[in-house]
């Protein structure tokens, strides 16, 4: 990033320059970009339709589900547009106030799939650790709380990060982000100011969303694997093991996926831009494309009422 003597008093507009290294090659990136996107709101349309429409899904497990195909719409939603019209159009520059709340919708959307990710652990704990108690715990109030808890918790830790940045940081070095979509540090990194208030916060919301709610769900899932483990019954803890398997692997792949992004922009000075750019995009980009796929197919109820849907809608 080229940073000049010159600063720049709280400039009205920012530039998106996409992937750095690449702007020959954006607009064939777009492609497969554009074809996940797709693929991720069908995807996900199809299994909130599919867990509204049927009864008997109409339990926490699959209201969770559903939680987490809408958040991932929206986090999808939140990049997509912009980061295609960086790739094919050339559009690359974005009010100062828009890409400010861009970050605090891509990092608040972020939040609430990892507190959605810790409920759905929860669940599973208490269902198979638990079994009796299970329904008289987790009830629909419950989970509503917790979604409510979840989506509060996200909003109100980074929106500090919108003030700090509005009224700490009023000069900057350039207005050129080497990014396709607004995020936090992209931002700050501009900044002609002192940046540690930022750096730090940022550090604190990561660790504090990132870290606790990690601790308990791998907490979470060592308990039920030491309570399958622990069944007489070969098929009883197939059974059981096979509730989780589809939880376990999108969990896995989202917090993978954040944490290589994370560290990369933190500390990894000698990854090439472009790596961290592209890897950065896809982690936004990646678990909405998966999670309906993975849930779809390793989720025998979600799996029977697909094929019953396109069954009814092919009656030849």
């Amino acid at each position: 990033m080229f940073l000049s003597n010159v600063t720049v008093f709280m400039p009205p507009v920012l530039t998106l320059i996409g992937i750095p290294g690449l702007e020959s090659v954006q607009c064939w990136i777009g492609i497969p970009f554009c074809a996940m996107y797709i693929m991720a709101m069908i995807g996900n349309s199809l299994l909130l339709f599919i867990i509204k429409t049927e009864p008997s899904l109409h339990e926490p497990m699959y209201i969770f589900i559903g939680m987490l195909a809408v958040t991932d719409i929206a986090l999808a939603s939140s990049i997509m547009p912009k980061m295609l019209g960086i790739f094919w159009f050339h559009v690359s520059e974005i009010y100062f106030d828009s890409c400010l709340f861009q970050m605090w919708l891509l990092h608040t959307f972020q939040g609430i799939e990892s507190g959605i990710l810790l409920a759905m652990a929860l669940d599973r704990y208490v269902a198979i650790c638990y079994p009796l108690r299970h329904a008289t715990i987790f009830t629909l109030k419950l989970v509503v709380q917790l979604g409510t808890v979840v989506i509060l918790r996200a909003a109100i830790l980074v929106a500090p990060c919108l003030v700090l940045i509005k009224y700490r940081l009023p000069f900057y070095h350039t207005t050129i982000i080497s990014h396709t979509y607004c995020e936090h540090m992209a931002i700050v990194k501009l900044a002609a100011g002192n940046i540690r208030v930022n750096k730090i916060y940022g550090l604190f919301v990561a660790f504090t969303v990132t870290g606790f709610d990690l601790t308990f769900i791998t907490f979470s899932y060592s308990q039920i694997f030491v309570t399958v483990f622990q069944l007489s019954q070969k098929e009883a803890r197939l059974k059981a093991f096979n509730t989780c398997i589809a939880h376990i692997f999108v969990f896995l792949q989202f917090y993978l996926l954040a944490l290589f992004s994370f560290f990369t922009h933190r500390f990894g000075s000698h990854i090439p831009p472009y790596i961290h750019i592209l890897f950065s995009s896809m982690y936004l980009l990646v678990p909405p494309f998966l999670n309906p796929l993975v849930y779809g197919v390793k989720t025998k109820q979600i799996r029977t009422n697909v094929v019953k849907l396109c069954c009814s809608s092919n009656p030849d």
